[in-house]
């Protein structure tokens, strides 16, 4: 009978491994190699998300003045990780036509996806571009697009993580995009 439950206890942990090993591997595929293709025309605006903005700030700055976009619309938090879209945004003088910047409810992406949406609408955009990082890419397009008609388009920027930031940002990711789907943002 012992013998049993060792062959059971094999078996258990030998699929919780393997388990392990494709949720892994997935994630790898969708957080991290992800390169969404840049949009290959103008859009309306480029946004950028909060967070990382001294990755992401420089990525969409460029791509807006790459890409002739004639507005950049800035996701202003006051949080540690986006301080130099913070100060861009404190700088700034407004009304602006070419600088946006908002402070989401919540200060989450379920809160810029609903603005978003908002200013899509309110300035009848029909294409935008929308800057984050790469892990962040899958759960942010699906909010976004769930508040917009408008054509969305990723740019992603890379992170500068460890392993252990990686495996953080896996784990937030793989929840954040099982909620997106369970709990829709803008009554999609």
């Amino acid at each position: 009978m012992h013998q049993k439950g060792s062959i059971a206890a094999k078996i258990f942990s030998g699929t919780l491994v393997g388990l392990f090993a494709l949720w892994f591997t997935a994630c790898l595929l969708v957080f991290c190699l992800i390169s969404p293709a840049a949009p290959t025309s103008s859009v309306d605006a480029v946004i950028v998300l909060a967070g990382s903005s001294e990755e992401r700030l420089p990525v969409a700055q460029r791509f807006a003045a790459d890409g002739g976009a004639p507005v950049l619309v800035v996701s202003w938090t006051d949080t540690p990780g986006n301080v130099s879209a913070d100060e861009l945004c404190r700088e700034a003088s407004f009304p602006s036509a070419s600088l946006v910047c908002f402070r989401p409810a919540g200060l989450d992406t379920r809160g810029e996806a609903d603005v978003i949406g908002k200013l899509v609408k309110a300035n009848g955009w029909t294409s935008i571009a929308v800057v984050t990082s790469s892990y962040h890419v899958p759960r942010s397009e699906a909010l976004i697009q769930q508040c917009t008609d408008a054509t969305v388009s990723m740019v992603s920027s890379k992170p500068d993580l460890d392993s252990v930031g990686w495996l953080r940002r896996f784990v937030i990711e793989t929840g954040g995009l099982i909620d997106v789907n369970l709990h829709p943002e803008c009554g999609s």
